[in-house]
């Protein structure tokens, strides 16, 4: 009896563990319904946004599933407040049939939410698509995967995409510098990239120190030149560095150099005023 009792209490262990947010009574009952009868425990459904937010910090499913539009707290922005408090939470974000829309979706993508799908998805084929996501994969359409896709080939400011293959940048430093050469102000970085901007600046201050630059200008003229294979990045920065030498000497120089007008010039006018005083015709020394 005492195994039996072992081995269901490991089974309700196991069980995926979710939060239902949506504002319609009845769509809650339904995805709750197919997901209980799929084994999926409901530890709490929520009737807005920022429900949704308390109750997936505070009972920490595998995954909530947000509803796009809701009262107080939209879904997108709920997500991004979950992920910002708890980075590793998995957020579905569900939308009606006649408010789908791809850019809806590649807005929760940005958000941080590992799926994106229509009300319309097979309710009974829900539980297996949530098993996948806690399992690593992802839950987006075909529709919308295309046109991640065709976004992942369009950077942000029709700028071409900087990756070598061997670089001290890290994946995430590659995606500042695309949007430094786009001239994006770190505001608008923070929004593309959704994060604060105090983690933009951060992001861009080792870029600088990475690279050996002291400006956003520098930082973007070394990475197309590393991301081209025209340098190594040591060569690159050691290139730049010796620039900046060269135009501190050639300033030294130049101010050396009027330096040694001004003397010179000094000289020629003091020799004329002595040989002004030597001439005796000019009447200009006393007896």
């Amino acid at each position: 009896m005492s195994d039996e009792s072992e081995h269901d209490e490991n089974a309700r262990d196991e069980r995926v563990r979710a939060v239902i947010a949506d504002d319609d009574p009845f769509a809650r009952r339904v995805i709750k319904e197919a997901l209980t009868e799929s084994g999926v425990m409901i530890t709490a459904e929520a009737r807005n946004g920022r429900q949704a937010v308390e109750y997936a910090l505070y009972y920490r499913p595998d995954v909530v599933i947000m509803d796009v539009a809701m009262p107080e707290l939209d879904g997108i922005l709920a997500t991004r407040q979950i992920l910002k408090a708890a980075p590793d939470q998995l957020v579905i974000v569900l939308s009606g049939a006649d408010d789908e829309d791809d850019e809806i979706g590649l807005l929760a993508l940005h958000a941080g939410a590992a799926g994106f799908l229509s009300k319309e998805v097979d309710i009974n084929a829900l539980s297996r698509t949530l098993e996948g996501v806690v399992a690593g994969e992802a839950a987006i359409s075909r529709k919308l995967t295309k046109r991640v896709i065709e976004q992942l080939r369009s950077p942000p400011g029709g700028s071409s995409r900087m990756r070598p293959v061997k670089s001290p940048l890290t994946a995430r430093e590659w995606e500042v510098i695309d949007l430094l050469k786009a001239m994006r102000s770190t505001d608008e970085i923070a929004a593309e990239l959704v994060l604060s901007t105090e983690t933009v600046r951060s992001h861009v201050k080792n870029v600088l120190r990475k690279l050996k630059v002291s400006s956003r200008e520098e930082a973007v003229a070394v990475a197309e030149r590393i991301a081209a294979g025209q340098q190594s990045n040591e060569e690159e920065s050691t290139r730049v560095s010796g620039d900046r030498r060269r135009g501190r000497q050639d300033r030294r120089r130049s101010r050396i150099q009027r330096a040694g007008v001004d003397r010179r010039r000094g000289s020629r006018r003091r020799g004329a005023q002595d040989r002004r005083v030597d001439d005796p015709e000019s009447g200009s020394r006393q007896a």
